[in-house]
């Protein structure tokens, strides 16, 4: 009589070096003998996903300029300075504490459409154009300090 393979004499077949048997449930986590509740290296799994949520939270808050805002500005003559974007970071947060999703914001001679839970700067509008334009589909205006419409 021909001998049965390992497989056939057991009846299960090793997966990640944790036996299945048809119809049986595998044992997972510490009953199988794998640490839970670790990440690489000793620091537990809360703290790592905790620094990611947070890392996904800063980049998240980044202020972000779409193309035709950045034409308009470039054809201005105009960039956001690292003051300007501080503001305007600072103003998209008390939009959304206040619940809007696009928002005028009014500073420094210039007027930008952002969307609010996107941040993202819409469009943009500065000198002259600034003093007689109508701003359609916003829910909010915020003017921020150091207007300067000249």
């Amino acid at each position: 009589m021909p001998r049965l393979s390992p497989r056939s004499e057991k009846g299960c077949e090793p997966v990640n070096q944790i036996p299945i048997r048809p119809g049986a449930v595998p044992q997972l986590g510490r009953a199988a003998g794998i640490k839970t509740g670790q990440a690489s290296g000793s620091r537990p799994l809360f703290a790592a996903l905790l620094d990611v949520e947070q890392r996904r939270g800063i980049e998240a808050r980044d202020l972000k300029v779409s193309g035709h805002a950045s034409s308009r500005l470039r054809e201005a003559g105009r960039t956001l300075t690292e003051d300007e974007v501080s503001l305007v970071n600072t103003a998209v947060d008390r939009a959304a504490s206040k619940g809007a999703r696009e928002s005028l914001i009014v500073m420094n001679g210039m007027a930008l459409v952002v969307s609010v839970p996107n941040r993202t700067v819409i469009t943009a509008v500065t000198g002259e154009r600034c003093k007689e334009n109508v701003f359609t589909n916003i829910d909010s205006a915020i003017i921020m300090s150091g207007l300067d419409l000249s």
